[in-house]
């Protein structure tokens, strides 16, 4: 397998060095694996911080910014950052207003920030968690205990990093990303394997001719495996199965996301039948984003999130943000 690396062991200090020179707002801890916005802490504001293993990008890196995460904590690929990267960005992005950490619900994440969080309380830090846990597709994986957490981590980190910028206090910024996570569901499907640097080969056997229906974004299995089917027959799938568990109570948010390797021409194709499908079933879109944001490095494939979005949380999400993978309203 050709990857444009230079040896798999620098892959993430590589990467590190090389958006450290692409974007100067950041400051960018590169032995210590710790990415901060550069004006922080910002005086008065919440500070959110994520963080998860590398291989997923722009997640979580490409969301520090103005109006999202004061700090990132990039693991080694598919592998949970340490509590030492944790507590050391809440150190960083700590204002006296709090921190509050956003963690996917893989088994090593939620180790790692719970002792993060026993380190940063004793430094006198206080400390919120937001556990997301959207994906519909299975209960248990390889990863985690309960339901895995993938696209509603954007919409959480925008929702809640808008109420941080106002001002609000931890416990509200905290409710906020606690009713977004709730209001949000997602489901995914793989074309391909991904091919991590230190295996150099596919991290599983899809034959071709077939995809998995409901894979996580490490590569873990979905619900079951099928010969391959057109855009709009697995638009119907995935739709179909996220308003099975959230049945529509009014607009929606709508995250169309690559997994890496499908180019935009197929995602747009793709969104197109999403949107038929929310019309058939008389769901209105409120806002929609497509692209590659919660990534599993080179997977062919594609999700669809969904979260149910009140005036409230549209107006948080229509604040501006600035971060080297989302930028608006600035």
């Amino acid at each position: 397998m050709r990857m444009l690396i230079n040896v798999p062991e620098t892959v993430v200090a590589d990467a590190l060095r090389g958006m450290a020179a692409a974007y100067p707002d950041l400051t960018v801890d590169v032995e210590n694996r710790v990415i901060v916005r550069r004006d922080a802490p910002v005086a008065g504001q919440v500070g959110l911080v994520s963080g998860g293993g590398s291989g997923h990008e722009p997640l979580h890196g490409g969301f520090v910014g103005h109006g999202m995460l004061a700090a990132a904590c990039p693991g080694e690929v598919f592998t949970s950052p340490v509590p030492d990267q944790m507590a050391r960005a809440a150190a960083a992005v700590d204002s006296g207003a709090g921190v509050l950490f956003i963690v996917k619900n893989y088994t090593g994440d939620v180790l790692n920030f719970d002792m993060a969080a026993e380190l940063a309380e004793d430094e006198g830090i206080q400390i919120a968690k937001v556990l997301v846990n959207d994906d519909v597709a299975v209960t248990d994986s390889l990863y985690t205990a309960g339901r895995r957490g993938t696209g509603a981590t954007l919409f959480v980190e925008k929702i809640a990093g808008a109420a941080a910028a106002e001002g609000r206090p931890l416990e509200q910024v905290e409710a906020v990303g606690r009713q977004v996570n709730e209001n949000s569901r997602s489901f995914g499907v793989a074309l391909s394997a991904c091919t991590t640097p230190a295996k150099g080969s596919p991290t599983f056997d899809l034959p071709d001719g077939e995809l998995e229906l409901g894979i996580g974004i490490h590569g873990e299995p979905g619900r079951e495996r099928r010969p391959m089917m057109t855009s709009g027959e697995i638009a119907d799938f995935a739709v179909n199965a996220i308003l099975e568990d959230m049945p529509p109570r009014g607009p929606v948010l709508v995250l169309v996301n690559g997994m890496g390797a499908t180019p935009l021409l197929e995602l747009f194709g793709f969104n197109a039948e999403v949107q038929r499908v929310l019309r058939e079933r008389g769901v209105a879109v409120a806002r929609t984003l497509v692209g590659n944001y919660v990534t599993s490095l080179d997977m062919a494939g594609a999700s669809v999130t969904l979260c149910q979005a009140d005036e409230e949380l549209l107006r948080l999400w229509d604040a501006p943000v600035r971060t080297p993978a989302l930028r608006w309203g600035m």
